[in-house]
């Protein structure tokens, strides 16, 4: 384009345009032109002398076959989007250019409303105009009005959080001396007294008390197989305390078969359902000490303590296996 520009303003004649064109020539433009010539000779091939056979020579050289292809597709899927209406237009009208599409003025106004955003396209389409050029002219007047009010709302949504202050009123108005407390309040003044009523027992959880002053002494007895009552429970009166027999436990030697309790850590529990309770027993005139422990669903005895005892064995009907005894596995009840 410019060098037609320059051989039209100089009024340069036919036969010397392609020496003139090729003076400028340099790198690899002036490596491909001499390798050109020497190849045209060689095949004896007429030398190039007009400016349209450079020309087509040139877009042989440097433009794929592909390039119209890929500029149609480029200009039929060109939108707007973040472009001004200017840069599509000058965008849309390089590519039209470069394909050497010539249309007429309908088609190329319905060209430009189907890439303009929607925004602008449907103010547009109900305003009159009479060529691109007025279309043009009223798509940039939409687009600045849509400027403005974003910035306007912008604005109203983001106000000033630091309102100014006017210092001189503040110097003018006097300030206020701060209280002075006495100095004969204590600490003992400052701390609120503690109420009874926050007080809370850690054994009946009620409040008023502690645990050592705790008015719920409650004692358990032993009635019988899986039987136990309290003093709190049981009705009041000298009939059902005569009536009620109470079992002491046995006083004499101890056999002990295995210690079982190490140094454990006691859990308070809601209620002493899951509590393990110590008594003594008397097994052929031998006193024995007695676990109940009720969270256990196993009933075991000691091969040692039935030899001590001398107790009877007697070969079980449906026997069975016993995990988490020990550490040797399972054991055969049998």
């Amino acid at each position: 384009m410019k060098v037609e520009q320059l051989f039209a303003c100089h009024n340069v004649s036919e036969e010397n345009k392609v020496p003139l064109a090729t003076l400028s020539f340099q790198g690899n433009a002036m490596y491909w032109w001499t390798t050109l010539e020497r190849e045209r000779h060689l095949h004896k091939d007429p030398p190039i002398e007009y400016w349209n056979d450079l020309r087509g020579a040139l877009r042989r050289r440097h433009i794929s076959s592909y390039y119209n292809r890929e500029l149609m597709d480029k200009l039929q899927r060109l939108q707007q989007k973040t472009m001004s209406v200017k840069e599509y237009r000058q965008k849309m009208e390089l590519y039209m250019m470069r394909a050497s599409i010539r249309e007429s003025e309908s088609n190329t106004i319905a060209r430009f409303l189907s890439g303009l955003n929607l925004e602008i396209r449907d103010r547009v389409e109900l305003l009159p105009y009479q060529d691109l050029n007025d279309l043009v002219q009223l798509c940039i007047k939409v687009e600045q009005q849509n400027l403005r009010k974003t910035s306007s709302r912008k604005e109203g949504s983001y106000p000033n959080s630091y309102p100014r202050r006017d210092f001189k009123r503040e110097e003018s108005t006097p300030k206020e001396k701060p209280k002075e407390t006495p100095k004969s309040v204590g600490k003992d003044m400052l701390t609120p007294p503690i109420r009874t009523r926050d007080v809370k027992c850690f054994k009946c959880f009620g409040r008023g008390h502690v645990q050592t002053q705790c008015p719920n002494q409650r004692t358990l007895f032993l009635r019988g197989v899986d039987e136990y009552s309290s003093c709190d429970d049981a009705p009041s009166g000298k009939e059902e305390e005569e009536n009620n027999e109470r079992v002491y436990p046995y006083e004499g030697e101890l056999m002990m078969i295995r210690r079982t309790l190490n140094n454990q850590i006691s859990v308070n529990l809601e209620t002493q359902r899951e509590n393990i309770f110590h008594t003594r027993c008397k097994v052929f005139e031998n006193i024995c000490s007695l676990i109940v422990d009720s969270g256990s669903c196993c009933n075991c005895y000691n091969a040692r303590m039935v030899e001590k005892l001398h107790l009877q064995v007697v070969p079980h009907p449906k026997p069975y296996k016993l995990q988490w005894i020990n550490e040797d596995g399972e054991l055969t009840v049998d």
